[in-house]
């Protein structure tokens, strides 16, 4: 048996950016401190072999000056947005350790069938006319029915129990869901799931969370739910 259930609002989770590897990118100063050297090299050189009787006009010392000025602040700005970079890099990888273990809302359509149950949220903007089928890993149809939404978000619950009365085994299965409204019209049907975050991959940038045997960004997580709802 499947069955519908309204949705309560849960706790908001923050989004996290994905700035940090655009701002990475930039960072990458080798030329322009080849150039500073470069730049030193000449100008010490200039100095040291200008003509006494006709030395260097002070204008363009004086401009010489001011690009030197500028070159090396923006060594220095680089170098500073290098450590911002991998501050903000650190920060995302903490909350995203802080995640493990917590329960989680995010877009999707796999679920995991545990305890003889599999939730979904399902998510209309009109009254629906549904039909919902549920597949296992490999494929497999295991469950189709025809329900009634309401506008607005309600949980679909799956027993495990497929339309032929056959008991599934527990793991992983994917939801499917078309709609047509009143007049006949197709209605967009979104699906959320909600899960623990199993694991984290600090080593893509931004860190990745396993839910559901599937990645995502820490700014694909909708909503934190808090234990006990």
């Amino acid at each position: 048996m499947a069955s519908l259930l309204p949705v309560t609002p849960s706790t908001s989770a923050g989004t996290a950016t994905g700035a940090a590897a655009a701002v990475s990118s930039a960072v990458n100063n080798n030329t322009i401190a080849g150039n500073f050297t470069t730049f030193l090299q000449l100008l010490t050189t200039q100095l040291q072999n200008q003509n006494p009787l006709d030395p260097l006009d002070t204008n363009q010392f004086t401009q010489q000056l001011v690009e030197f000025a500028q070159v090396e602040q923006q060594l220095k700005s680089n170098d500073q947005l290098s450590t911002l970079v991998s501050l903000q890099q650190s920060a995302q990888a903490t909350n995203a350790l802080g995640l493990v273990g917590a329960t989680v809302v995010v877009d999707g359509q796999q679920a995991q069938l545990a305890n003889g149950t599999a939730d979904w949220t399902l998510n209309v903007t009109k009254p629906t006319a549904a039909t919902i089928t549920i597949a296992d890993s490999t494929g497999q149809t295991a469950y189709t029915g025809k329900f009634t939404l309401n506008a607005g978000s309600q949980t679909f619950t799956w027993d495990g129990v497929g339309s032929d009365g056959k008991t599934w085994p527990a793991g992983t299965y994917k939801l499917s869901a078309t709609g047509v409204d009143a007049s006949g019209q197709p209605s967009a049907i979104s699906t959320q799931v909600q899960a623990p975050v199993d694991s984290v991959d600090l080593s893509q940038s931004p860190p990745l969370l396993s839910i559901n045997g599937q990645n995502y960004l820490m700014s694909q997580i909708e909503k934190i739910v808090r234990s006990g709802l």
